[in-house]
């Protein structure tokens, strides 16, 4: 390799795509460099800061152990003030400083507010939106350098064009007029705007002072106009080098004129034919005698090639093996070697693929593998899965603060302003880990088991009350809602400014976590974005609670966490752009669906594709062209697995254009792309759940002086359909606790129906009361209100209040007017001798009536559906038969009555608003149904009298989908029940 250095100026080289670009280079240095100080001299510029650090890495490789002065390797793409060779001397000092970006995003927001949303009615959040699609629009602009775009935006917009883009060209004109003239205020500058001056800067000063030591730059494509520009300067350098990363020298010049910003040469070609370059002053850094390389990248760079040039595509593969044959080998075969397609069912299994793929590498002693992926939902769950292996990846996609402890406890604070009775909110926020120490964990488990379980409080009195039996459980409940108040404060008296809200929210964290909220990356990222909106989200739009609730939760959705442990030092995670220019042993390329990789073109929300021609904006297709030469570099590697999914959120996907066109060709050629089938066999089998063996019925078997000997007649029904329920509940005694925030509706209503007709009854003790169905309704809403039904429901109940009311006042004068007695809410019990053993059975009856003829009506109140006879009949519903058996038997002390209607007075206060269901008649029916009752519980409870029978699950299946019962998922029922096991008894 001749020493690059001699060739005239401009000097313009190039690596391959197939060949590891940074490793090429510092072997390509360190040849022409003579040590130590040819090369501690030298200044190379990369495009980001990652290929910097990698680039050093790769110079320590080429070493060979010995001992290299590294040169200054600097970052074109990613500067920092006062960083050599951007800022040397004066380079800068008639250059203002940067806005820092976070205070930019917010007085771009505060520009927004000022102007009322241009026309719309935005809160916080929304004006944040606006803002950074006006930073984006700017950055553009500077990026571009776009001179005099305020008067371009002068009749940018046709008449025959739509109001929406006539009302965007208004918005950015009042940008391009308002945001100058803040930056000019504040002394500052945009920090794109100052990139782009430094750059200029830079290259004034190597133009006009040419500097001695060595110059390159290289892995950079020029897309910027500033860096073309820089770049120029560093070819003409008398030491300086452009290297350029996978220039196609091999594409026939008819398809090379034809490409265009899409395509993956559509930045290289731009830069050579700015500075009126052909291919052919590009020189190869290195000779080539890579032939596997070679012929992959000819492959890849003609599946690739422009739309427009793919007629001849039969020609340019005959071409090809005419080309192979030469040289004694099988080009196809020979590019394809190495590589291979996975596709994966979904999301999940092309994650396990992956996962696999990077942990396979580490059983090769030595070999490194990455992943390259622009989905970072993908990254993320490949991560998680290799977190099964024990291994943590080196990951560019990081984790989302929101998922972190600090940022969940903040967005809970911030939502429960927003709902301060919510129990699921207060529940959480006690049981939050950085809460933990606020409140005694035993002060916990009572506040929730007494105040937060159930139906919510109508007010924060309510939910004191409830805890009034334990003075230390509101001591500790009072501590809590001291801090939470911070964060409720500023609300106050209505909309709040952000900022107050912000540092109100961060008081309540500091109250209930102390100041380890902030500790870790997770707590300095959080502490730096709260910071940032206390001291500069002043011109935010005012909000109520749930505006800043929603502006927090934005904030928070935006922000990565990256610092996440040590990552293993062989496996990488990367984006396409922080994979540029890097090269591993394996590089797995995944997300390859059409819509994630490549995007589509990114839609501009305030210019249209012809404003922004007429602006001198690029076209959306050019960011295309740059994803597609990421693409092509990666693929060029010598081992490369390209993964893609057939489903994506449950919907058909559509493989990548990129890989459809080298699948195109190949098969063209009479060639399938290789696979590796085994590496899908392996995804499903490692979460296989193998043969599929359900769990049996559950029936445990106490022995019997453990089993109960009283039972209600409600637990009757139980033991009939569901004996499981009995053990549980009667035998171990397992309760169910009510959920927090309860739906109240259905429960609160039967309940206070029933209170309702009982205070009614007591009403009309001496007569009918006066205005008696008004009375009904002001007794059944107070019950409600009693039942903790919220005051928003209470408008349509008090609808069907007023016709329950009429409905119940009537019924009571027509039942009443045979003069008969009424009792209501009466207990009875009845004594069952079964083999030797006293059973008690109990009832608490709804309504009984005893006529005077001495009948004596069971009745029971509904406000659902009443069970069927049939289910009466055969014992499932027997509770009115077993109360009726128990009347008649005298259990109901100081009432004895003869067999009367077995009812249930169904009330719902729609049309009709009740009805009278009479199951079994007065008289031989009814006894008998009561007789048939009696007999069926003792043979019931006799049964259970052998030590062998268990306390079965769902003796009654067809019940299973109907009814939810408390104890389904202690016995797994679903299990079972899909298992075959449905038969009853």
């Amino acid at each position: 390799m001749s020493n690059p250095f001699e060739h005239p100026a401009p000097r313009w080289f190039s690596i391959p795509a197939h060949r590891p670009f940074l490793d090429d280079l510092a072997a390509g240095l360190l040849a022409a460099l003579p040590e130590p100080e040819g090369l501690a001299d030298a200044v190379v510029l990369t495009p980001t800061r990652r290929g910097a650090r990698s680039l050093a890495e790769a110079f320590v490789a080429a070493g060979d152990g010995r001992a290299v002065l590294l040169p200054q390797i600097r970052a074109i793409g990613d500067l920092e003030e006062g960083e050599p060779p951007f800022e040397p001397g004066n380079l800068s000092l008639d250059i203002p400083p940067a806005i820092d970006p976070q205070r930019r995003r917010y007085e771009l927001a505060r520009l927004v507010a000022d102007h009322r949303g241009f026309g719309r009615d935005l809160d916080a959040a929304g004006a944040l939106e606006l803002a950074d699609a006006l930073a984006a629009f700017l950055d553009g602009l500077q990026i571009e350098e776009v001179e005099d775009a305020a008067r371009k935006l002068d009749g940018l917009v046709s008449l025959d064009m739509a109001a929406h883009w006539r009302r965007s060209a208004e918005v950015l004109a009042i940008a391009l007029e308002l945001w100058p003239k803040r930056l000019k205020a504040l002394g500052l500058i945009d920090v794109a705007d100052r990139r782009v001056k430094l750059l200029g800067a830079l290259r004034d000063q190597w133009i006009a002072h040419p500097p001695e030591h060595p110059l390159i730059a290289a892995g950079s494509t020029g897309t910027a106009p500033a860096t073309a520009r820089l770049l120029d300067a560093v070819a003409r350098a008398p030491k300086g080098l452009v290297i350029l990363p996978g220039l196609d020298e091999g594409l026939a010049d008819a398809a090379w004129a034809k490409v265009e910003d899409q395509h993956p040469q559509g930045a290289m070609k731009r830069l050579l034919d700015q500075f009126r370059l052909t291919r052919a002053d590009v020189r190869a850094w290195r000779p080539d005698a890579d032939s596997r390389g070679r012929w992959r990248r000819r492959l890849i760079n003609e599946a690739l090639r422009p739309a427009e040039a793919t007629a001849d595509w039969r020609s340019v593969l005959d071409g090809l093996r005419r080309e192979g044959e030469a040289a004694g080998v099988d080009p196809l075969r020979e590019g394809l070697t190495g590589l291979s397609v996975v596709g994966a069912r979904q999301e999940e299994e092309a994650a396990d693929v992956c996962a696999l793929l990077l942990r396979e590498t580490l059983e090769t002693p030595g070999k490194t593998a990455a992943l390259i992926t622009p989905d970072l939902a993908l990254a993320r769950r490949v991560s998680a899965r290799l977190a099964r292996f024990g291994v943590l990846a080196d990951s560019s996609a990081g984790a989302p603060l929101a998922g972190f402890p600090v940022a969940v406890l903040a967005r809970l604070v911030a939502d429960w302003a927003v709902d301060p009775l919510s129990p699921v909110l207060l529940l959480a926020i006690l049981k939050h880990p950085l809460a933990a120490n606020a409140i005694a964990p035993e002060a916990i488990a009572g506040i929730e088991r007494l105040a937060l379980r159930g139906p919510r409080c109508g007010d924060r009195k309510a939910l004191l009350t409830r805890l009034a039996s334990r003075p230390d459980l509101i001591e500790a409940a009072e501590t809590l809602f001291a801090a939470l108040d911070l964060a409720l404060a500023p609300f106050v008296d209505g909309a709040a400014p952000a900022h107050e809200a912000a540092y109100a929210l961060v008081e309540t964290l500091e109250a209930l976590g102390g100041q380890a909220v902030w500790s870790g990356p997770a707590g300095e990222a959080s502490s730096a974005l709260f910071a940032g909106l206390i001291a500069d989200g002043e011109g935010l739009p005012p909000g109520g609670p749930r505006a800043f609730a929603d502006l927090v939760g934005r904030l928070l959705d935006g922000e990565t966490v990256r610092a996440l442990g040590t990552p293993h030092p062989r496996l990488r995670i990367l984006g396409a752009l922080e994979a540029r220019l890097l090269r591993a042993d394996r590089l797995i390329l995944a997300g390859l669906e059409d819509g994630v990789w490549p995007r589509g073109a990114p839609i501009d929300p305030f210019l249209s594709r012809p404003m922004r021609k007429r602006l001198d904006l690029p076209s959306p297709e050019r960011r295309l062209g740059l994803t597609a030469h990421d693409f092509a570099q990666a693929a060029c590697a010598p081992e490369v697995v390209l993964v893609h999914s057939h489903r994506r959120e449950g919907q058909p996907a559509v493989e990548s254009r990129w890989l459809w066109r080298l699948r195109t060709l190949a098969r063209g050629a009479g060639v399938e792309l290789p696979g590796r089938p085994e590496l899908l066999d392996w995804a499903r089998s490692l979460d296989a759940a193998g043969d599929y063996a359900p769990t049996p019925r559950p029936a445990p078997a106490p022995p019997i002086e453990e089993r109960p000997d009283t039972f209600a007649v409600t637990r009757i029904e139980a033991l009939t359909r569901d004996p499981y329920s009995v053990w549980a509940r009667d035998i171990l005694k397992l309760f169910p606790l009510d959920r927090p925030d309860e739906p109240v509706e259905s429960k609160a209503r039967g309940t206070a129906i029933h209170k309702a007709f009982e205070d009614f009854a007591a009403a009309w003790t001496d007569g009918e009361p006066p205005a008696a169905a008004e009375l009904f309704e002001r007794l059944y809403l107070k019950a409600l209100v009693d039942q903790g039904l919220p005051q928003s429901m209470l408008a349509r109940e008090r609808a069907l209040a007023r016709e329950a009311a009429r409905w119940a006042a009537d019924l009571e004068r027509r039942r009443r007017a045979d003069g008969r007695e009424v009792h209501v809410e009466r207990s009875g019990t009845l004594t069952i001798p079964v083999q030797g053993r006293a059973f008690t059975l109990t009832a608490k009856a709804d309504r009984i009536e005893i006529t005077p003829e001495g009948l004596g009506h069971v009745l029971d109140f509904k406000t659902g559906g009443a069970p069927s006879a049939k289910q009466i009949d055969t014992g499932f519903s027997p509770q009115l038969t077993l109360t009726m058996a128990i009347l008649l038997a005298g259990g109901f002390e100081g009432l004895k009555a003869y067999a009367g209607d077995l009812a249930y007075l169904r009330v719902t206060g729609r049309q009709p608003p009740g009805e009278e269901i009479v199951r079994k008649a007065a008289g031989p029916e009814s006894e008998e149904a009561a007789a048939l009752a009696y007999e069926g519980v003792r043979k019931l409870l006799a049964l259970y009298q052998d030590p062998a029978r268990g306390y079965r699950s769902r003796t009654a299946p067809q019940f299973v989908k109907t009814y939810a019962g408390d104890y389904d998922h202690l016995a797994r029922v679903f299990e079972w029940s899909t298992g075959g096991e449905e038969g009853g008894e």
